[in-house]
């Protein structure tokens, strides 16, 4: 078997930490306490090991492929989406009125990791259609949700997400495409979108475009985007699909990883033959999502939908990266260990550097994958919670938790998935033992759905020095309160583990400090705003904090391994989880106060040397 779901660290997180008997107390999750979880988690961790996990590699081997505009899905890709879409994992999350199994997101996100490690490239194309369908969930018009929401939560079609244009990269203010209504409400679309992932393909029968245009006299900037669906094949009253529409594609792209997820180009109205165009003219004919010139506000809901997945993405990439690693060091025979205790060569699991790297590797994805499945939590809660100020609080928590997500856990990716090719030693750079494609599959996640980068500047403008720093503060005293109880513990690794979480939970409201005090708005006789110096350590300031809630998360799963222990229940497991914890805090978390200093004291240094010096 090339991958093993890690059930019982998923299961345990949405026990202990997450809490799982909490949401099924939520209006509409009755039915997904943690028997549900595990049945689903079962049943996940089958298909995708049976199924998604053994066309990995093969993907990599033979991509998707473009020719006269048709793209083809990778060998044995099509198939395998049919049988995806006919056991309904693409509706997991989706409501039951159009035909989804309407879960929590904790066990969403658990699924979504499961699928992740066995086929990142087949993955993503279910992932943008979740964002698409959550779009329409939530400002969709009647019209539109009857016409595309059924067919997209059953898998029959699939959705994408269409921003980015050759001259406007992250700046979507420079979008250039252009919508033009017409008399019966519709609208024509011109314009071409890069980087357009699975848009297009031959696993479904229509595919479901989420396009950022702007309306002929909108105003410039942002505040100008309107936002359209534009399908592949136009729907016909009663659901059945009519004419080619004028989009097509025009190219993929050949990238470095994840190849088999073909990233299109696509054209929208240039008069395509066959199709609407045709008889009509050319223009692609769209349909307007919500009001004009809203349509970034709106596209937000896919692109938070789509980062917290990508930070999964992260974590899921890590753990097949580890398990490869873990394998091949307890296989791989090579020198005598340096402690005199084998007499002739061993297995390399037993060099001391070798366990530091698998427990690096191990640590930084059971706290990542624990701060997601708590964060997924806090979703459900936000939107299901009958009382309002909960609903509130878990809001303002899972904001503040997705660009950490995103960010801490695809830049720990590279350092986990690097790390798996270093294991390897020389067989790791050799393509055919497969550990440099988890590497190369990983480049990506820190750059696509906003580079760390733009998830840190969304930390710190919105999610910090908005409210001055009182999110973050309010979370740091929810970790002081969990070193209190590391401490009234008792045990070795729990004191241990408090130290190293005051030491950083100290450096992160230092930092927290920075940053709100150096974006204030300074009053008369103050020191000036200093906002080169806040953003010169945003990313830092970003890794510190996902670093942190990370850590956080271990040292309260090491709080239960320990009472589990206690209780005689799978000892093996439970100390595994303490001395995991323990390292976290140990060789991880001690990165925090060094950070501080960068951050807080090393701003001048980034912007001292001139410009012409570079």
């Amino acid at each position: 078997m090339s991958y093993l779901a890690p059930l019982k660290d998923m299961l345990f997180n949405i026990r202990y930490l997450a809490d799982i008997e909490q949401i099924a107390q939520l209006p509409g999750f009755e039915d997904a306490g943690f028997e549900t979880a595990q049945a689903v988690l079962e049943e996940a961790a089958k298909f995708n090991q049976g199924v998604l996990a053994p066309l990995n590699w093969e993907g990599d081997k033979n991509p998707s492929s473009w020719r006269d505009g048709v793209v083809t899905a990778t060998p044995g890709f099509k198939d395998a989406f049919q049988k995806f879409a006919q056991a309904g994992w693409q509706g997991l999350q989706h409501p039951v009125s159009f035909g989804g199994q309407g879960l929590p997101k904790t066990i969403g996100a658990a699924c979504g990791e499961i699928q992740n490690s066995a086929n990142l490239s087949f993955a993503l194309c279910p992932m943008l259609t979740d964002g698409v369908i959550e779009a329409l969930l939530t400002i969709g018009s009647d019209a539109l949700k009857a016409s595309y929401l059924e067919n997209l939560v059953s898998g029959k079609w699939t959705g994408t997400m269409n921003l980015t244009e050759p001259q406007a990269g992250s700046d979507l203010a420079a979008v250039r495409s252009r919508a033009e209504p017409q008399a019966d409400g519709t609208y024509k679309v011109f314009g071409t979108k890069i980087f357009i992932t699975w848009g297009e393909h031959d696993m479904a029968e229509n595919i479901v475009h989420l396009v950022l245009a702007r309306v002929s006299g909108a105003p410039e900037g942002v505040k100008g985007i309107s936002l359209f669906v534009v399908p592949k094949f136009l729907v016909n009253k009663g659901g059945a699909l009519g004419a080619r529409n004028d989009v097509h594609c025009v190219s993929i792209e050949h990238k470095m990883g994840i190849k088999a997820s073909p990233t299109a180009v696509l054209q929208y109205g240039d008069g395509m033959a066959a199709s609407i165009a045709s008889s009509a003219g050319p223009g692609a004919v769209g349909y307007l999502v919500g009001q004009e010139n809203r349509g970034l506000e709106y596209m937000f809901i896919m692109m938070n939908a789509a980062r917290f997945a990508v930070g999964v993405q992260g974590i899921a990439i890590a753990e097949r990266a580890y398990q490869k690693a873990v394998t091949f060091a307890k296989d791989r025979v090579q020198s005598r260990p340096v402690d005199g205790s084998f007499p002739t060569s061993a297995t390399i699991i037993h060099h001391p550097d070798v366990k530091r790297m698998l427990m690096t590797m191990r640590a930084y994805t059971e706290g990542c994958r624990a701060m997601a499945t708590v964060a997924a939590a806090a979703y459900d809660a936000a939107h299901h919670h009958l009382d309002a100020e909960a609903r509130k609080q878990n809001q303002v928590f899972y904001e503040f938790m997705v660009p950490l997500i995103k960010g801490y856990s695809t830049e720990m990716s590279l350092e986990v998935t690097s790390l798996g090719v270093q294991v390897h030693g020389g067989m790791g750079f050799i393509e055919e033992t497969g550990a440099a494609q988890y590497y190369r599959d990983a480049r990506i996640l820190t750059i696509y759905e906003g580079t760390t980068a733009i998830q840190a500047n969304d930390l710190v403008g919105r999610k910090t020095a908005r409210d001055g720093g009182q999110t973050a503060k309010a979370l740091a005293a929810q970790i002081e309160a969990t070193e209190g109880l590391l401490i009234k513990s008792g045990s070795v690794d729990a004191l241990a583990v408090a130290r190293r979480l005051k030491a950083a939970r100290e450096a992160f409201v230092d930092v927290v400090n920075f940053v709100a005090g150096g974006l204030a708005k300074a009053p008369a006789g103050a020191a000036k705003a200093s906002p080169n110096a806040v953003f010169a350590g945003s990313v830092p300031y970003l890794m510190l904090a996902g670093n942190l809630m990370a850590g956080w998360q271990l040292a309260r799963s090491l709080l239960v391994a320990q009472d589990e222990v206690a209780r005689g229940v799978d000892l093996p497991f439970m100390r595994a989880k303490i001395s995991t914890a323990r390292f976290y805090a140990d060789h991880l978390l001690t990165k925090a106060p060094g950070m501080r200093d960068a951050i807080v004291e090393g701003a001048d240094s980034v912007t001292a040397l001139a410009l012409d010096a570079f």
